[in-house]
């Protein structure tokens, strides 16, 4: 495999995660970071760094976008809902460093 064809999986699966989580409304991003340890804030946080170690003008809110596939307040207030007891201990229990 060449270094150009590994690139191109690598953005095709990456594009695929992406949609994959769109979808996925159903998800919370607590659940993500409980059970991955990562969610979809960590995804745009890192998807902003690849941008900014590239030079390529990029804000948080455009790259949250990008993630989220709208603006991150809309997603926010059509899907986000209040994060139970047990989740937020399970965050607490296994919060990244």
């Amino acid at each position: 495999m060449t270094e150009q064809q590994r690139l191109e999986l690598e953005a095709a699966a990456f594009r695929t995660l992406v949609a994959h989580l769109q979808k996925r409304t159903d998800v919370q991003n607590i659940d993500l970071m409980n059970l991955a340890g990562f969610c979809r804030n960590c995804l745009s946080k890192w998807y902003k760094a690849a941008a900014d170690e590239q030079h390529i003008e990029l804000t948080q809110d455009d790259a949250r976008e990008l993630i989220y596939g709208m603006p991150y307040a809309q997603w926010k207030a059509q899907y986000q809902r209040e994060a139970s007891a047990e989740q937020l201990a399970d965050f607490a229990r296994n919060k990244p460093e």
